[in-house]
């Protein structure tokens, strides 16, 4: 059992960054991580996943370049650099953790994850 909180969340100008910290109660050595987001009368999308490696990342096209999810197994927390912020951010962020035989195999599928933590509230004022 891996239990996931997120931390970061707030009220940021356009233009403005946040770095959103996912934090767990067990090992994550084994799991690819994941983070998503659901902004208001839209279904939750996947933003950003790494791989267990680390090496591998994913992003959608619409914060690629802007965002940068990282890891730090150590310490078993997975992080969310967000940059340049944009109204159309404004989301419920949360993580994920979805177990994975590979290293280096990151995770678009929703349905691969396997924990997900509560979210934190994202708000980016124009």
């Amino acid at each position: 059992q891996v239990q996931l909180v997120e931390s970061g969340g707030g009220l940021v100008q356009a233009g403005g960054s946040l770095r959103l910290s996912c934090a767990a109660s067990g090992n994550l050595t084994d799991y690819a991580m994941g983070w998503f987001r659901q902004a208001p009368g839209k279904e939750r999308e996947i933003v950003a996943s790494i791989a267990r490696s680390a090496t591998h990342t994913l992003y959608i096209e619409s914060v690629m370049g802007r965002f940068t999810i990282s890891r730090d197994n150590a310490r078993n927390t997975v992080y969310l650099q967000m940059d340049r912020l944009k109204p159309e951010d404004t989301a419920i962020y949360s993580c994920g953790a979805a177990r994975a035989a590979l290293l280096n195999l990151v995770m678009r599928n929703m349905g691969a994850y396997n924990y997900w933590g509560q979210g934190t509230q994202v708000t980016v004022s124009s």
